[in-house]
C-alpha cells in the first residue's frame, strides 16, 4: 500500500501530538512541517514533538515548502476560527493538497460563515482536493456519534448529548481555555469578549438538524462558570474557592418553540461522574453512554490522522465527517 505523504502544519501542542501520533504509523509519512515560531523553525519534527529523529526540518513558510515537497495532505492545527485557518486553507488548496484541519467553526459552516464556505468549497473543487475540519467536539462526540446512532431509529423526536469532563486530567492550555482559576469578573469578561467559550456546539448543532432533515429556527449557546465550593489545588495550579473550576455551556436547537437538539458541555477541574453520553427520543428510544468520557487530547488527535485516507479518498470541496469514508484507526 503506498504511504501517504503528510506535511504538519502547526507545531503547537495539538501539533506534536498528531505528529507523535503520525510517527507509529506506517501508511503516513510526515514529509514536511510548517510553524511561523521563529524558535522552532529548522529544528527536527520528530525531535520537537519528543519522538525519533525524523530529518525533516520545520520551515517558517507554509508556500514555500508546500512548492518544493511532494505531499499528498496537510494535516493544520493552527486556530480554532475559520477566519484565521481559512487563508491558510487556500494557500493549501492553491497547492494542490487536501486538508484536514483541527479548526472546530469550520466543521460545519453553512449556516455560521456561508460566504466564507462558498469560497473555500468552490477553491476546492477547483483543485480537484478535499477539506475536512474534524475533531473529538465538534466532529465526533457531540454530532456525528449521535447522527449514526440515528441509523438504526424509524423517527427522531430529539437529540441529547452530554459531554462532561474531568479537567484535571487536560493539558494545562485546555484547562486555561474553559477560565480554570478565573474570578467571576474575570470569566464574564472573557465571555464578553470571546475568548472563554468551546467553540463548536453551534456547528455541532447544524450538522445534526441538517441530516435529521429539520431547519432550525433558532439555537442557542448558553455559557456559565462551574464555581469552586472550595480551594482546590492541582499540580498546574490552585483555585480559590468561588473562582471558577471550568466551564458550563448549553446549547439548544429548536424547531418552531420545540426544542429537538440539547447540548451539555461540562468542563471542569475535579468534575464528577465523567462520561459522554447520547440520548435519542425517537423509536426506538436511544440511551448511550461512554464511562468516564473519552480523552479528548488523544481523540482529537487521533481522529485527525484516521481521517487522513478518508479525505484524500473524498469527493472534492468542503467535506464534513457526515459525508466521507466512514473512519477507522489507521495502522
Amino acid at each position: 500500500m503506498k504511504q501517504i505523504r503528510v506535511i504538519q502544519y502547526g507545531m503547537g501542542p495539538i501539533g506534536q501530538k498528531v505528529t507523535q501520533f503520525l510517527a507509529d504509523r506506517p501508511g503516513v509519512k510526515i514529509v514536511g512541517a510548517v510553524d511561523i515560531d521563529p524558535a522552532k523553525v529548522g529544528k527536527d519534527v520528530g525531535e520537537l514533538a519528543g519522538v525519533k529523529r525524523m530529518g525533516v526540518k520545520i520551515c517558517g513558510c507554509a508556500k514555500e515548502l508546500m512548492k518544493k515537497v511532494k505531499a499528498d495532505v496537510v494535516v493544520l492545527t493552527t486556530a480554532s476560527s475559520f477566519k484565521v485557518v481559512a487563508p491558510q486553507v487556500l494557500e493549501i488548496v492553491s497547492c494542490g493538497l487536501s486538508v484536514v484541519s483541527t479548526c472546530e467553526e469550520m466543521s460545519y459552516p453553512w449556516n455560521t460563515e456561508p460566504a466564507l464556505l462558498k469560497k473555500i468549497d468552490q477553491a476546492a473543487k477547483k483543485a480537484g482536493v478535499a477539506v475536512l475540519a474534524t475533531g473529538v467536539n465538534p466532529g465526533f462526540l457531540m454530532d456525528f456519534l449521535p447522527l449514526a446512532l440515528t441509523g438504526v431509529c424509524r423517527e427522531v423526536e430529539s437529540v441529547m448529548v452530554e459531554r462532561i469532563q474531568d479537567a484535571q486530567f487536560r493539558r494545562l492550555p485546555f484547562q486555561q481555555k474553559i477560565g480554570a482559576g478565573l474570578t467571576v469578573a474575570e470569566f464574564k469578561e472573557r465571555i464578553k469578549t470571546g475568548k472563554l467559550r468551546h467553540v463548536g456546539l453551534t456547528e455541532s448543532m447544524h450538522m445534526i438538524a441538517s441530516k435529521l432533515g429539520w431547519k432550525l429556527d433558532k439555537t442557542e449557546d448558553i455559557i456559565k462558570p462551574i464555581l469552586a465550593e472550595k480551594t482546590v489545588k492541582t499540580p498546574a495550579m490552585t483555585v480559590e474557592k468561588g473562582n471558577a473550576l471550568g466551564v458550563y455551556q448549553l446549547g439548544r436547537g429548536f424547531v418552531g418553540k420545540k426544542e429537538v437538539i440539547r447540548l451539555v458541555f461540562k468542563a471542569a477541574i475535579g468534575m464528577a461522574d465523567p462520561r459522554d453520553r447520547v440520548v435519542i427520543k425517537g423509536t426506538p428510544s436511544i440511551d448511550s453512554t461512554v464511562k468516564g468520557g473519552v480523552n479528548g487530547d488523544i481523540a482529537t488527535c487521533a481522529i485527525v490522522v484516521n481521517a487522513i485516507p478518508s479525505v484524500v479518498a473524498a469527493r472534492p470541496g468542503l467535506r464534513t465527517m457526515a459525508d466521507i469514508e466512514p473512519v477507522s484507526c489507521l495502522r
